[in-house]
């Protein structure tokens, strides 16, 4: 089965191809997992695999004893590493495994500082990613901390194992055939993206039960992408995996009303919970959170485009990880079980030509720029999404927190 999960990542994922260069980031917790995707990498041809190690509990030594003016301070050997993945157009693998609660007490303005930091000084290599000029892909591991967050009450062994089931079933391992499950599946999305390209719509209108109301505007020449994308060098690749969204970028000066998130969102290591937001004239103008106020604070504060949305995304209510009724504290897996939008950059592949536009030309389009790009949940069981097109014509996207297109 990890044999089968590796091949999965570097042949559908990244979908490397004979000639490339990969980039694999791991935690030293998931050491033996990591080498297999690396040799796997090689048997697909690639020609150099990295391994980029992570270590949350020394990066917890580092946060807790430096001070965030040395955590901003990012030295130039640390940003070049992230930097010539985009220089050198490598395949990218990031294997996610972090324990939710590493960093709870952690001053967050370090957390902040370090993560505003990080994204400047590895811009290139965000930029890259965010234009798909690189294959990437994220997926995940089980880790003890991680796996008795999840699956709390049972010992070490046991939460381990129910953690690695539950991802085998969102990652479609335990098919006969897993990669064809895949493309199954991605027929089934490219399907959905392409019924609401063709709709001609204009803004979409949520409402749910618990307090959502929200009203987001799409640019001109919206466009609808599901997990199957396409790199700038012609091969596909799919950025999450697990994924079960159709997304698109809205206007950034056209959101109006209020949201309420749906689940918690773990962000830099820290908990936030129980929060909402409004907006007015696409620009977050209010909100609260009950855990984690300063964390969402930071996020939003930002820059200019922090407070404004990047990302639309659709997620039917019945999914196999919604249906696992599971909270998994790990946005991969979380926004994947519910409809979601993001705070911060947009995808410019969302708008026909947005690839190409420079900043004005995409300020002008209204696709939103930032450093950064959070996601959080907002689907419920009761979720209707209802399409306006431009002749005002009314269509029902979603009801009961499902596609009922």
């Amino acid at each position: 089965m990890y044999k089968k999960y590796a091949d999965l990542l570097t042949r559908v994922g990244a979908n490397v191809h004979p000639g490339d260069q990969v980039a694999i980031n791991a935690d030293v917790n998931n050491a033996f997992f990591a080498r297999l995707v690396q040799e796997s990498a090689y048997q697909a041809g690639a020609t150099r695999v990295t391994i980029l190690w992570r270590d949350e509990l020394a990066s917890k030594t580092k946060y807790t004893y430096e001070t965030a003016e040395t955590l901003a301070d990012i030295p130039a050997w640390v940003a070049e590493s992230r930097n010539t993945i985009a220089d050198n157009h490598m395949a990218y693998i990031c294997i996610l495994s972090d324990d939710p609660d590493i960093y709870a007490d952690v001053d967050p303005a370090k957390l902040i500082a370090s993560s505003r930091a990080n994204r400047n000084a590895c811009k290139r290599f965000y930029d890259a990613s965010m234009i798909n000029d690189i294959r990437w892909c994220l997926a995940a591991m089980p880790t003890p901390a991680w796996a008795k967050r999840v699956c709390p009450g049972m010992n070490e062994a046991a939460a381990m194992e129910a953690l690695w089931n539950k991802i085998a079933t969102a990652m479609r391992l335990d098919s006969e055939d897993p990669v064809q499950a895949w493309k199954d599946h991605l027929e089934e999305m490219a399907s959905n993206a392409s019924k609401l390209n063709s709709m001609d719509l204009v803004e979409l209108h949520f409402t749910n039960s618990i307090g959502t109301d929200l009203v987001i505007g799409l640019p001109e020449n919206y466009h609808f992408v599901s997990a199957g994308e396409e790199a700038t060098d012609g091969y596909s690749f799919i950025a999450n995996m697990p994924t079960e969204e159709v997304f698109s970028a809205p206007h950034c000066f056209k959101v109006d009303g209020k949201v309420v998130a749906s689940m918690p969102l773990i962000h830099n290591g820290s908990l936030i919970d129980n929060f909402g937001m409004t907006f007015k004239d696409g620009k977050v103008v209010d909100y609260y959170a009950e855990t984690g106020y300063d964390n969402l604070k930071g996020i939003i504060d930002t820059d200019e485009g922090a407070a404004r949305l990047g990302e639309v995304a659709l997620v039917p209510y019945n999914s196999p990880i919604s249906n696992m009724n599971t909270l998994f504290y790990n946005t991969l897996f979380d926004e994947n079980a519910s409809c979601h939008l993001a705070l911060g950059r947009a995808y410019a592949s969302c708008v026909k030509g947005g690839e190409t536009m420079n900043e004005d030309e995409k300020k002008a389009a209204g696709i939103n720029s930032s450093a950064e790009h959070v996601d959080f949940m907002i689907g419920t069981k009761d979720l209707s999404i209802v399409g306006k097109d431009k002749s005002g014509k009314e269509i029902q996207i979603f009801v009961d927190g499902n596609f009922a297109i």
